[in-house]
């Protein structure tokens, strides 16, 4: 419900990748006062490029010097920029000879959208860079104590803030999760490596490579080292990358079902039967949902890769609203989805939208899970909210936020084009990102989207994140 009064607040702001962009931009249209703090010397967040990779290719020393970027150099986006953009500030070609005008645009090119989206907001102005915030806690005056210090002070450093309210827009694409239920694979001699630690195709020149998923890294990754590798095999839950068996485009490449085993010998044998004598497993199997600034009191945990309990993957009930988190949910169009969120944090802290009380926002997050048992949907894709045929009609959620803010439900036309790209990924069609026009996006996107379903929909419950 909106109301008409409207309060100003102290806000901080953890992370200042796209999430953190957003949520700034919109609490200060709200008129709050806002701090963003932010571990890197720019903004960006994920996608910030980096060629530095950490010592531990699997991400797992917790000792490990940590590198926030997960970026590889190939990197271009698999969804329209149209479609990425935010409502305030569209994505569209800048019209300069330096920059990327295609559609599906270089990681670098989505890095200086959202650089001109600071400037032209004047959000760079409440940023302290190279500043990582140490801890979080709730006082008992109601107020939100943020402890951080500048990257490279010590201990004695350290400096404590007070807050009115705290939003976590820290991103998860940094703690990587691994295929470790893989039998052998503890004693198997050869290299493992995480897709969090991989940048370039070099290392795998004249190697057989075993990619372990069949997500959108995945699909990337498997063709940039096809070029280099001498064999490359894919070991998927589903048929997203193509039919079982040899790739109908390139010579060295393989679908097949699950890793059966891994061998002392250096062998790999899948579940279709089929073995291989790798070189090097690559671990394309997503990431951690992580919060090590946040008290582990059990009001907020992470389990198996559900962030608990959280209303509408923003809020948890005990806390609300004086902590949120934007970003959670995967699937997504997510920088349209953080500034929908961000809107509905802001109007929620200025006073303007009311929330449920904490009783019927926990039996809220009860039915939603009793919902995810009931399709078996695992834990681990509680956020993954548009990943599963039947669950979810297509963009409620985000119909759902924009209903909630008072704003214009999801347009027709990145809805289409969502699910145009979509099918083509899932269709596996190699060019698609530099062979559509309008007429392939818009017009026909509905049309070709549910013939794919009628066909296929098993392919979104395991299929590739967008």
């Amino acid at each position: 419900m909106l109301h008409q009064f409207s309060t100003s607040m102290k806000v901080a702001v953890i992370g200042g990748g796209p999430a953190g962009l957003a949520a700034a931009h919109e609490l200060q249209k709200e008129g709050h006062e806002v701090v963003v703090f932010e571990r890197g010397a720019q903004l960006g967040g994920c996608w910030v490029y980096s060629p530095e990779v950490e010592s531990d290719p699997l991400g797992l020393d917790p000792t490990r010097k940590i590198v926030h970027s997960s970026l590889y150099a190939s990197l271009r986006t698999n969804l329209p920029r149209e479609v990425m953009g935010f409502r305030d500030y569209p994505f569209v070609p800048s019209g300069k000879a330096d920059r990327d005008s295609r559609r599906f645009v270089t990681h670098q090119e989505v890095l200086r959208y959202l650089e001109d989206f600071a400037r032209d907001f004047g959000l760079n102005e409440f940023f302290r860079y190279e500043t990582e915030v140490r801890h979080v806690r709730l006082e008992a005056d109601g107020k939100w104590m943020v402890k951080y210090r500048r990257l490279g002070g010590d201990e004695g450093d350290e400096v404590d803030e007070a807050y009115d309210a705290v939003v976590v827009c820290n991103g998860h694409y940094t703690e990587p999760r691994v295929a470790d239920d893989i039998p052998g694979i503890d004693l198997w001699p050869g290299r493992q490596i995480h897709s969090h630690n991989y940048r370039i195709p070099n290392s795998f020149q004249d190697q057989v490579v075993v990619i372990i998923g069949s997500s959108a890294s995945a699909l990337d990754i498997c063709r940039d080292i096809a070029g280099l590798a001498k064999e490359v095999h894919i070991a998927s839950r589903s048929e997203t990358v193509g039919r079982y068996g040899k790739h109908p485009v390139y010579d060295n490449m393989w679908l097949h079902q699950l890793i059966e085993r891994a061998h002392e010998d250096g062998r790999i044998s899948f579940e279709d039967g089929s073995v291989v004598h790798a070189d090097v497993t690559l671990h394309c199997t997503g990431y951690k949902y992580h919060y090590p600034f946040l008290p582990s009191n059990g009001v907020v945990t992470v389990d198996d890769n559900r962030v608990h309990p959280l209303y509408k993957h923003v809020f948890p009930p005990a806390l609300a609203p004086g902590i949120s988190f934007v970003g959670v949910p995967s699937f997504v169009v997510s920088f349209f989805l953080y500034e929908l969120q961000s809107k509905w944090i802001s109007r929620i802290l200025s006073g303007r939208i009311s929330l449920p009380s904490e009783e019927n926002m926990m039996k809220d997050i009860q039915l939603f899970y009793s919902q995810l048992e009931a399709k078996g949907v695992p834990k681990h894709n509680t956020h993954k909210i548009h990943g599963f045929k039947g669950l979810f009609a297509p963009f409620e959620y985000e119909d759902w936020l924009a209903a909630e803010c008072g704003c214009h439900l999801v347009e027709e036309w990145r809805k289409n084009m969502f699910y145009a790209t979509l099918c083509r990924v899932l269709k596996q069609t190699e060019t698609y990102r530099d062979e559509c026009d309008d007429e392939d996006l818009v017009q026909q996107a509905c049309k070709d989207f549910m013939q794919y379903l009628s066909v296929d929909g098993k392919a979104l419950v395991a299929g590739s994140t967008i």
